[in-house]
């Protein structure tokens, strides 16, 4: 009878502890979509903030600068289409050291605007090798899309208001990231 009692015990603890570890997210792996209730009808985007999206170091500065020179930013990566469509909305802040990087797959003429953002943002219009074709600044709340000149735009990357100036980083600059290029880091399904 005690050595039952025991073995139950035993069994029951084993259960508990194997049911309180959790594996650490893989930051690789997309969110799962939202249901169809979480999606506004017209215009494609979440009616929530969407949860932090997948981070990847990204470096921007002059082209010909050395890596430990380029201003360094961790840019949560939005590639699909509701991710795009949503990008800040809702969220209440941004840190100075964080971005968010669109990644178009061809290149066009983008426009960005801010409906239901709260943050006030900046955004470089980018190419797909990279350089930083026009930096523009949006205002919160405003729903007027800021058209880009260039309709060679295939990554777009905003950070908080004034990121670009506060850094001394102008137009001609490029963005590429830990694993190189954005048109190599990217030219995959996934990264």
């Amino acid at each position: 009878m005690n050595s039952a009692r025991l073995w139950l015990v035993l069994l029951a603890g084993f259960l508990v502890s194997c049911g309180c570890h959790k594996a650490a997210p893989d930051a690789s792996i997309t969110p799962p979509v939202a249901s169809a209730s979480d999606i506004d009808p017209h215009y494609g985007h979440l009616l929530h903030a969407q949860p932090r999206l997948p981070t990847i170091k990204v470096l921007v500065g002059d082209p010909a600068a050395p890596s430990s020179e380029m201003r360094e930013l961790t840019a949560e990566i939005a590639r699909e289409n509701v991710q795009i469509a949503t990008g800040m909305m809702f969220r209440t802040n941004m840190a100075e050291t964080e971005a968010m990087l669109f990644v178009f797959p061809d290149a066009e003429r983008r426009s960005f605007y801010m409906r239901n953002c709260i943050v006030p943002l900046s955004a470089a219009y980018i190419s797909p090798s990279g350089e930083i074709l026009q930096i523009i600044n949006m205002r919160p709340h405003d729903e007027a899309g800021i058209p880009s000149d260039s309709n060679d735009v295939q990554f777009v990357l905003e950070v908080p208001q004034g990121w670009f100036t506060r850094h001394q980083v102008s137009l001609g600059a490029v963005v590429r990231t830990e694993r190189g290029s954005l048109k190599e880091t990217f030219s995959k399904p996934n990264p």
